[in-house]
């Protein structure tokens, strides 16, 4: 075998390890907390040696932070597929919006993205993964569909978000999903000028 296909191979086995890690860590932070949970209980679940945890990851912070910018891409990833299927940039927002509650449903991700990870990482660090995935989604969609206003869209976008969050949190907690999606499509609606 040449070095070259050795290479592969290797990479190959390294991000099967690495996705086993993070999908039992996944399932265990979800069902006990970043708190309850340790690392060799990660490591038995995935049938791996910590040896391989401590080389694929600093520590169980390390891996909570790489388990959360996985889910964090899942939901951005899952508001981007939405928003494609239409051309019409307010109901690609719209769509987009009730994409992120959807994707928020995964049992466990709210708890994790919305709660332990501003909790384990910092507000900051919580705030910046956010940024990068589903926030971003959000601010793109309401440049593309908010113009001339003279507010500033990133401040708008933070806020929006803060809302969306929050109404990820109520339907997590067992809230009415129905109501909460109608009051946020209003919300939207209502921003973007639409009186009816």
């Amino acid at each position: 075998m040449s070095k070259q296909a050795q290479g592969h191979r290797s990479q190959a086995r390294a991000a099967v390890t690495r996705s086993a890690l993070m999908d039992a860590a996944f399932e265990l932070f979800r069902e006990r907390g970043y708190a309850g949970t340790s690392t060799p209980d990660i490591c038995a679940l995935a049938g791996i040696t910590r040896g391989a945890l401590y080389h694929h990851f600093a520590d169980k912070r390390d891996l909570f932070r790489a388990v959360l910018e996985r889910e964090a891409k899942a939901v951005a990833d899952e508001i981007r597929f939405a928003a494609a299927a239409t051309p019409d940039k307010r109901e690609a927002l719209m769509a987009g919006s009730l994409a992120y509650l959807d994707a928020m449903k995964r049992p466990g991700r709210t708890r994790l993205l919305l709660v332990e990870g501003p909790s384990v990482l910092g507000l900051e660090e919580a705030t910046a993964i956010d940024r990068r995935n589903a926030a971003a989604t959000l601010e793109e969609g309401l440049a593309e569909t908010i113009k001339d206003s003279g507010v500033d869209i990133a401040s708008l976008a933070r806020l929006v978000s803060a809302a969306f969050d929050r109404a990820a949190l109520e339907i997590d907690a067992g809230r009415d999903s129905a109501q909460t999606r109608t009051a946020m499509l209003w919300l939207l609606r209502r921003l973007l000028g639409d009186q009816s």
